[in-house]
């Protein structure tokens, strides 16, 4: 069973039992044998961000066969949110038997819950695709997924934050419609853009994660771990948040929900969005006006590093029946043509090194949506996305949330910033 190690609080297990009572359950049941064995795939793909390609991926699989039923489940508020459903559903001893684990849950995960590693996977069920991982992956993209030289899961999505444009509103405001290059372009392009339009210059995507926001510190030179440590409190993590801080308070900079903010970007209300890749379908679907995207903001004069996003998937079933299901689904949602479908609908950049090429891949689609062409020529500058060690994973992930809502709602930035990474490295003593 799952280690001891519990922290979700009564208030919080209570809010998401629903949830989690309505689980496939790995205890043993009976079942007639002519029925199929039934899994469940849990996910955090709100209808904006993917949610309705998981829908059809999961309805086509069940109708292509009738060995197994997979039955998808949203978790709400990210990685995060899906880790405390993951709690709950262990009191409950109801488990679900894949689930999307971002990669700053990775170690968390790892530490406090039972999963089987996916080679091991394959070697138990399918032991003649035992090359599966070797022939289909590049080996620093299996590496995401690695804790202490494990696999804990097999990367899924991957994705980096570049900045959408609204062309029109930045023709309108007469800057360059290619848009800003750095950081501090951003900040004279919103002042620009709010005094002759009126209108938001820019949303940075504020969901239940710190994704973004180590995008812009690190590539500013701050480094949110050092040496096991926090240490994003340094000068020149305190010079990125304050300029943040100063555009949401001057407010050339909208600050509210993710979805809200992406949509008023879509709505022609703000000018500019940094967020996931992951969002293009969505923004490119959905914008009335001409939208496109370039790469990740620099610092002047510095090296822009993005933590890599998206998300493994890990398998959690632990009865011998669920697991060979799993595999079964996992081939599916991992073949060339599933793989396809998933960037297509969402924007992730796809694991699978043959997907890119292939004719019944990804060749015609990525050469008629250049809105991925930025985020594929930046992936030689992602980075690990952080993931704080044992048991305080989700607790110091809350704090830097707190933090920056306590910042851009108008803290001091340098306290702020002093106090939280203070309380963080005292959890991971």
């Amino acid at each position: 069973m799952f280690k001891k190690r519990m922290i979700l609080g009564a208030v919080s297990a209570l809010s998401i039992l629903g949830l989690a009572a309505c689980g496939s359950g790995n205890a043993d049941t009976t079942k007639k044998s002519n029925e199929p064995v039934t899994i469940e795939y849990w996910h955090v793909n709100a209808d904006t961000q993917g949610g309705k390609t998981v829908n059809e991926l999961v309805e086509d699989y069940n109708q292509s066969q009738d060995k197994v039923k997979v039955v998808a489940k949203y978790n709400p508020d990210m990685y995060k949110g899906l880790m405390q459903n993951l709690q709950a559903s262990v009191a409950s001893n109801e488990v679900p038997d894949v689930v999307q684990v971002g990669w700053a849950f990775k170690d968390y995960f790892a530490e406090n819950f039972e999963y089987t590693d996916p080679q091991s996977l394959v070697e138990e069920v399918d032991p003649d695709n035992a090359d599966f991982f070797k022939d289909h992956f590049l080996d620093n993209i299996m590496a995401l997924s690695e804790k202490d030289g494990k696999q804990v899961g097999i990367p899924y999505s991957i994705s980096n934050p570049v900045l959408y444009l609204n062309q029109d509103m930045l023709k309108a405001a007469g800057l360059d419609e290619n848009g800003p290059k750095t950081w501090e372009e951003v900040q004279s392009f919103s002042q620009a853009i709010k005094e002759q339009t009126g209108n938001y210059g820019v949303y940075i995507q504020e969901p239940a994660d710190n994704w973004a926001q180590q995008a812009i510190l690190e590539s500013n030179g701050a480094n949110v771990i050092k040496n096991g440590k926090a240490a994003f409190a340094s000068n020149d993590g305190i010079a990125a948040y304050e300029l943040y801080q100063g555009m949401v308070e001057d407010e050339t900079a909208l600050h509210t929900t993710w979805e809200q903010g992406v949509q008023s970007f879509i709505d022609g209300s703000v000018g500019m969005v940094y967020t996931t890749i992951a969002q293009r379908n969505n923004i490119q679907s959905n914008s009335p006006f001409v939208a496109t995207a370039v790469e990740s903001p620099s610092w002047q004069g510095k090296e822009v590093k993005l933590p890599a996003g998206g998300a493994m998937l890990a398998v959690t079933s632990q009865t011998d029946e669920k697991k060979a299901a799993t595999w079964d689904f996992l081939q599916y949602l991992y073949s060339v043509e599933s793989m396809a479908r998933w960037t297509e609908g969402t924007g992730y950049l796809p694991p699978r090194k043959d997907v890119a090429d292939a004719e019944d891949g990804l060749k015609t689609f990525l050469a008629e949506n250049q809105m991925m062409t930025p985020a594929i020529d930046q992936m030689d500058k992602m980075v690990s996305w952080s993931s704080f060690p044992g048991d305080a994973g989700l607790e110091a992930e809350q704090k830097l949330l707190d933090m920056r809502d306590k910042i851009l709602a108008g803290d001091d930035v340098s306290d702020t910033m002093k106090a939280t990474q203070k309380e963080i490295n005292q959890l991971l003593k």
